[in-house]
């Protein structure tokens, strides 16, 4: 059975990989998707009308991704953040932000197989993703480490005010944005300051990699906009009249995102800030 059962994953992954390939290909041939209708009509916040944010309860569930509990907030999945399909997830997180749906079921096979649960069946809470060392990690950008702060949902303010205080670029408009540069130089910062307090300290590889994907949203989803930022990572609200920046017709691949969330990994220096105080 486990033979079977890893050459099932293995063909997943291949299939993943080579639809993946198609939809960056067919993106470059067709029209980016108009401003203004980037999520599909008929889904919540078709034309910038999301609905109305509520703040969790201290009984719903909720974790360290700040797109997937924005999501909850404004009720577009469960509010209380429990019993969530994995396969309906897939839809709304396509529709919400405009990732493919290779990324899509990539990343949330990903997710059934760290929590051992069937993808096409079974359900989670949002907090099961917080697993250590899995999918949550050290020297994130927006949350202490979990030695220090065991509940991952909860933000640490000083760290994200200090992501966003930090921006260097500016856009067209001249608003305030962060850059893959500042994301860069922020996550140096935190491994250097997290190895040297925290005892517990562990980042593999592909941990770093999973943190630079995390880091890269924030530049894809949002263009980096501060102002945007804002709402998003310290209530964890969609902004009024928001939508993706993401306009790719069949959204962002991983073959496209990877672009950018190796520009991010690779820019990390930990050495400039080892001897910080």
């Amino acid at each position: 059975m486990g033979i079977i059962s890893g050459v099932s994953h293995l063909f997943f992954y291949v299939v993943i990989t080579s639809w993946d390939v198609l939809l960056t290909l067919a993106n470059l041939m067709r029209r980016k998707r108009p401003i203004g209708h980037v999520t599909p009509k008929g889904h919540p916040g078709y034309e910038g009308d999301w609905p109305e944010y509520k703040p969790p309860k201290e009984t719903d569930s909720r974790c360290s991704c700040p797109a997937l509990n924005a999501m909850a907030n404004h009720g577009i999945i469960s509010h209380s953040g429990r019993g969530i399909s994995f396969v309906k997830l897939n839809h709304h997180i396509r529709a919400t932000y405009n990732f493919s749906p290779t990324f899509c079921s990539y990343l949330l096979y990903f997710a059934s197989r760290i929590l051992k649960r069937s993808y096409s069946e079974d359900t989670f809470d949002l907090e099961e993703l917080d697993q250590h060392n899995a999918i949550e990690h050290d020297a994130s950008l927006l949350r202490l480490d979990s030695a220090f702060e065991p509940d991952q949902s909860t933000k640490y303010i000083p760290l994200i005010e200090e992501l966003l205080a930090g921006a260097t670029g500016k856009d067209r408009k001249g608003n305030h944005v962060i850059t893959t540069k500042d994301l860069s130089r922020m996550l140096g910062k935190r491994r250097a300051e997290a190895r040297l307090v925290n005892k517990e300290f562990s980042l593999s590889f592909l941990q770093k990699i999973f943190s630079s994907t995390k880091a890269s949203t924030l530049v894809t989803i949002f263009g980096g906009r501060v102002d945007h930022l804002h709402s998003f990572l310290l209530e964890e609200r969609l902004p009024e009249g928001w939508e993706s920046r993401i306009r790719d017709p069949y959204g962002m691949t991983l073959t496209t995102f990877n672009k950018t969330i190796l520009a991010v990994e690779f820019g990390v220096c930990e050495r400039d800030w080892a001897e910080a105080p």
